[in-house]
């Protein structure tokens, strides 16, 4: 059984951005490698963390890890949009080999949906 390769991207935001803004650059760069022709397999909120060191000044970041898959080259498309925007201030992405990251399953959503199938079910 061969695992198709997949790609793990970290970046981190400027601290003092408001939350909206934390909200559209995740949308904004999981369009990107929609538009791009990828898969996005997994989008994680990481939350803010202390740095290791001083970036730009800042001692804190806004860490947001993205799994996607795809040819490769919507890679150098995602990360020249994140070089050009102020908001980032460090990102990497690495190739991963192996088997696919599984799907979160977000809290609430599954007791919604066994309700949901039990309502639809014939009663009897």
């Amino acid at each position: 059984m061969t695992q198709d390769p997949y790609y793990e991207t970290m970046y981190i935001l400027r601290p003092d951005i408001p939350e909206e803004e934390v909200e559209s650059h995740v949308t904004k760069y999981r369009d990107i490698l929609v538009e791009t022709g990828a898969e996005v397999l997994d989008n994680q909120m990481r939350g803010k963390r202390r740095l290791a060191y001083p970036i730009n000044k800042h001692k804190e970041g806004i860490y947001v890890q993205l799994s996607h898959n795809g040819d490769g080259q919507h890679v150098g498309v995602l990360e020249k949009a994140m070089r050009l925007s102020e908001d980032v201030i460090r990102y990497l992405t690495v190739k991963q080999e192996g088997p696919l990251p599984a799907p979160r399953v977000v809290p609430g959503s599954e007791p919604a949906q066994q309700t949901q199938e039990a309502a639809a079910a014939p009663a009897g």
